[in-house]
């Protein structure tokens, strides 16, 4: 698929690494080229442990078997990190909005909220804010920024807070007002979550 669809394949690979909070430590390449050489050592670990156990029939058998999960295994750990880092962000949000929204309501800009926020807080939330910021202090409008943001980590309640950040500045709503709706919204819906998972 890499040659057939090398662009589509390598910015799947980058959005799900991205995710997992992995594409600034591992690139989509360095990532596939793992898991092709998982694969092949599964393929080799496979063949002498099918010789060894099962003889000459089960080695074709358990050494497809142990290279097919070779291959699988480094997408089951992102897709676990991805999972475990959206749960985080989630639950930094609320915190992270009332943080946002004092500022805004003491002066400060949308931008110095976020600087402040980064200040503060520590964790994957306070990182993606921080990479938004780095964006939009290189030239990047805020709009597209944000709509990066909700795109990286792939979370419902950061992608509402910024579709209502983006309609604020369209049409000049108070942004401390919305971010005081968005961190009660998101803390609710946190707590929501939380119930449900003891039920």
């Amino acid at each position: 698929t890499l040659k057939l669809h090398p662009k589509t394949t390598i910015d799947g690979v980058s959005t799900r690494l991205l995710a997992a909070g992995l594409g600034r430590t591992i690139s989509p390449t360095t990532f596939l080229a793992l898991k092709s050489t998982f694969a092949i050592g599964g393929l080799v670990l496979g063949a002498l442990f099918g010789g060894a156990v099962a003889g000459a029939g089960g080695v074709l058998l358990l050494a497809i078997a142990a290279a097919g999960l070779g291959f699988i295994a480094p997408d089951f750990v992102v897709s676990s990190k991805a999972r475990s880092r959206r749960d985080r962000i989630r639950a930094e949000l609320p915190d992270a909005l009332d943080l946002m929204a004092v500022s805004v309501e003491a002066g400060m800009g949308f931008d110095g909220a976020i600087a402040k926020l980064t200040e503060h807080m520590h964790g994957p939330l306070a990182d993606e804010f921080g990479l938004t910021l780095g964006e939009i202090r290189i030239g990047e409008s805020r709009q597209a920024a944000l709509k990066k943001l909700a795109d990286r980590t792939d979370t419902p309640e950061l992608s509402s807070f910024v579709r209502s950040i983006i309609q604020a500045d369209q049409l000049g709503i108070s942004l401390g007002r919305i971010l005081r709706v968005q961190a009660t919204d998101s803390r609710l819906k946190r707590q929501a979550a939380a119930a449900v998972k003891e039920v």
